[in-house]
């Protein structure tokens, strides 16, 4: 199903029938609108101006389109913010408070925005609950996008207070629990603490930890008032669903937001995200993937968010074009608005929506590209989704719920937050180390599933936990019934639930499951690496890198280059005491992968293949014709063999299915 973003308080009333015609002509299905468009619904305080949106959703519904209705509270207008001024966060970073004339200028611990926030949802609800043509809501739009989940705001300490009180019981208990003794750092009362932001130096890190625990509860706490007032009023056929940012760049736990809504929908700008990822990389390296955005990113952002839906998740912003707000906006290679859509249903999508309908030729994103150009001529995209309807109408199996992988890597917030609040290294970057370990399994070929550390493990032959910082007593109990081979990344059990190093140190709970003991830690810069020795060759090992003891039934497999173990394997775990280069990571989970079973193909950096159901995908990112890793007999569905450049083959597993 494909759908698109429409904003019919930017255009005429006049031309709206037409574009709903054109919407359905062209194969769309569903349609997003009214996120942000708060102050039309109400220009000033109790002045509710429905009959704009009325009228928009009727013409949209007579088309035979399904309207997905947003919350608009990613946008308070002006006239609220005069009213309540408390509802604008202030930078942490700064102490300054964040204006309007934006999006995202709301703070989530403010009680006012809160209220006001529900009252305008349920006049929504009182008003189009039981409308036929709407068929779900969508929460807010892209929260914490902007680095909004943290604020330093008087509401936001408060509300940090309140929630150490009921976390720690005691200021006794959090003055031991921090370790406060430091630097003299102890607080009195609750009322005395203070947020953990404009301090000479690095504030305390478990200060910081709990200050960031804080923030993703209250996003959640927030946005779950939201879905429990339109569960308690809206129709049952309405859906509700919230539009994510990558994963990872939340800045708070996904899967508590995940909690109470149908399904997981994401926001999908591959050019724009990697523009941003490869900032720093050579030219001869970003070149072939400036027009493309990075196959195995785009795939990791699809496969996290599958992972966080309880049924198949939506594209609901899929990039037709040149975006606006990455530091250069090229426009897609021909054939890439048609693969990354095809990409999202191979990975599991049940809707690819496309953002946006018209370009807007005023404010902020008049450079951002839509489906039309602003004289309402079709843009470079148009013809691509004419040939993604014939392509859809081929595959069948896409109504078939993705299946569960063999491989599950562990995407772990807390993690994340150590991470960034305990750099050591300038070189170490958790998102990246994730990005490197994902990419190796994605180049031999083989599907990934993205879960939470207290997932289901049990039905996984492989399970990569990249780093998995601070596991609790009861995921390391999961892993230790799980009967796949675990691989535990180095930071693993680097710290307990209070951001202390362990007694026994690391990997503290995690010992027991895989036979070490990390001694000592360093990190290296980047461009001064030391060795790793593996199966008779030398890889890269730099960054961060640990001094293992191997205990008790633990094997050392691999070494630094001074002889001292660098990977212990016991029983059913693999400890890398160190980051290393993509080289090793490849070569090693090939070989894990083959004595577990698990067939692989090595893939170039430009081809990935994806399995769901019977189909077979293979994307081709390479500005040249590759050949498909199809088996002898394939029968091909769409293409061929051959792929042409920036194109897409699809064939059953099975050559007589």
């Amino acid at each position: 199903m494909l759908g698109v973003c429409y904003y019919p308080e930017h255009w005429s009333p006049d031309i709206w029938a037409d574009d709903a015609r054109r919407m359905a002509a062209l194969g769309l299905k569903t349609v997003r609108i009214a996120e942000f468009a708060w102050a039309r619904m109400e220009p000033q305080a109790g002045d509710y101006q429905f009959g704009w949106l009325d009228q928009a959703i009727g013409t949209l519904g007579a088309a035979g389109l399904g309207v997905v209705l947003g919350t608009p509270t990613a946008t308070p207008p002006k006239w609220l913010i005069d009213a309540y001024p408390d509802i604008l966060p202030v930078d942490p970073a700064t102490g300054a408070v964040r204006k309007f004339g934006s999006r995202r200028h709301y703070d989530f611990s403010s009680a006012d925005y809160l209220r006001e926030s529900l009252r305008i949802i349920g006049v929504m609800l009182d008003r189009y609950a039981d409308n036929p043509h709407v068929i779900g809501w969508q929460t807010d739009n892209e929260l914490t996008c902007h680095d909004t989940a943290l604020s330093g705001s008087a509401a936001a300490t408060a509300a940090f207070r309140d929630w150490c009180r009921a976390r720690y019981g005691t200021i006794d208990a959090l003055n031991a629990a921090w370790g406060n003794v430091f630097w003299s750092m102890e607080y009195g009362d609750f009322d005395a603490l203070d947020l953990p932001i404009q301090t000479v130096c690095a504030p305390n890190p478990a200060h910081l930890l709990a200050w960031r625990r804080f923030a993703s509860d209250a996003v959640a706490r927030y946005h779950g008032a939201q879905v429990g007032l339109i569960r308690e009023r809206a129709a049952l056929r309405q859906f509700v669903t919230h539009n994510f940012i990558p994963y990872l760049d939340t800045g708070v736990d996904n899967f508590a937001i995940c909690a109470d809504i149908d399904f997981a929908s994401y926001d999908s700008y591959p050019l724009g995200i990697a523009d941003m990822a490869m900032a720093r990389a050579p030219a001869e390296h970003f070149k072939p993937f400036m027009r493309t955005g990075l196959p195995d990113l785009t795939a990791l952002n699809l496969d996290q968010t599958r992972g966080l839906s309880k049924h198949p998740y939506w594209l609901m912003e899929q990039q037709p074009g040149p975006v606006n707000w990455a530091p250069h906006n090229p426009r897609p290679a021909p054939g890439m608005v048609r693969l990354w859509t095809l990409q999202a249903f191979a990975h599991g999508a049940a809707c690819v929506s496309y953002f946006r309908w018209r370009q807007a030729p005023f404010a902020q994103e008049q450079m951002h590209a839509g489906l039309l150009r602003p004289d309402s001529e079709p843009a470079e995209a148009w013809a691509e989704i004419e040939q993604v309807i014939a392509d859809i109408a081929q595959l069948d199996s896409l109504a078939t719920p993705m299946q569960r992988s063999d491989v599950a890597l562990i995407i772990d917030t807390a993690s994340l937050y150590v991470t960034q609040i305990e750099q050591q290294g300038a070189a170490y970057d958790y998102k990246r180390v994730v990005y490197q370990y994902y990419a190796a399994l994605r180049g031999l070929g083989l599907n990934v599933d993205c879960v939470a550390p207290d997932a289901d493990l049990s039905d996984y032959t492989l399970i990569v936990a990249p780093a998995l910082a601070m596991p609790s007593a009861a995921v390391v109990s999961a892993l230790g019934r799980a009967r796949g081979l675990k691989v535990f990344g180095p930071r693993s059990g680097g710290k307990t639930a209070e951001f202390h190093i362990p007694d026994a140190l690391p990997p503290g709970p995690l010992a027991p499951l895989c036979r070490v003991r990390v001694r000592v830690v360093e990190t290296l810069r980047r461009d001064c690496p030391g060795e790793l020795h593996w199966a008779g060759d030398a890889f890269e090992s730099g960054i961060w890198r640990e001094t293992l003891d191997v205990l008790d039934d633990g094997e050392a497999i691999a070494t630094y280059e001074d002889g001292t173990p660098a990977i212990v394997r016991a029983d059913r775990s693999l400890y890398i005491g160190t980051l290393t280069d993509d080289r090793f990571l490849t070569r090693m989970f090939a070989a894990v992968a083959a004595d577990l079973g698990l067939a692989t193909v090595t893939l170039p950096a430009d081809l990935r293949i994806t399995r769901r159901g019977a189909l077979c995908f293979a994307f081709n990112y390479a500005a040249q014709t590759q050949d498909a890793p199809a088996p002898d007999g394939a029968h091909f569905i769409i293409g061929a063999r051959s792929i042409a450049p920036y194109g897409v083959a699809v064939w059953r597993d099975a050559p007589n299915q």
